[in-house]
């Protein structure tokens, strides 16, 4: 019984077909296109930033805005995806599709969050904040990867009719 399960689960398809219309109908599917590119740019300045400054101690201040800024963009892409997800799957978060996904990015925002508080109440030193942001990416990094990979299942789980439009909107 338990194998029987576990093999409809491996088989289930990341989306249905009125997932997948919800999903391109759906303008919060443009929004996490924008945000999430946005969001690895302005990272990967930041990790620049970062380790400027534990390198060589200049440049605290454009490392912690950085940092913030890119706190931001998490927390506005968490928000937005969670909407995403309740109009696609019909639940705001922890859809069955992306579900390890979401769990991690909790690791992710926790993360964020801890650099936030010792920041704000300067409860560690400099150096010690940048590693707790360091942290923070290195979690982002792989959640990233994450859905990254889910992208590429959902793309070759699309219809071969469905492939060949997107490869013709592509070559345009």
């Amino acid at each position: 019984m338990l194998g029987s399960s576990v093999n409809r689960e491996a088989t289930r398809p990341l989306y249905t077909p009125e997932e997948r219309r919800r999903r391109d109908s759906s303008v919060w599917t443009i929004v996490q296109g924008v945000l999430a590119p946005l969001q690895f740019a302005v990272f990967l300045v930041s990790l620049v930033l970062v380790i400027r400054y534990l390198w060589t101690g200049l440049g605290y201040e454009a490392a912690v805005w950085s940092i913030v800024a890119k706190t931001a963009l998490l927390y506005t892409i968490m928000v937005t995806g969670s909407i995403w997800e309740k109009k696609v799957f019909g639940v705001w978060l922890f859809a069955h599709s992306f579900f390890w996904e979401d769990v991690f990015s909790f690791v992710v925002l926790a993360l964020h969050t801890a650099y936030l508080v010792v920041l704000l109440t300067d409860a560690v030193p400099p150096q010690t904040q940048m590693i707790i942001a360091l942290a923070g990416y290195a979690a982002y990094v792989i959640n990233a990867g994450q859905f990254l990979l889910k992208l590429r299942a959902a793309r070759l789980s699309q219809p071969a009719t469905e492939d060949l439009t997107d490869n013709r909107m592509e070559a345009a």
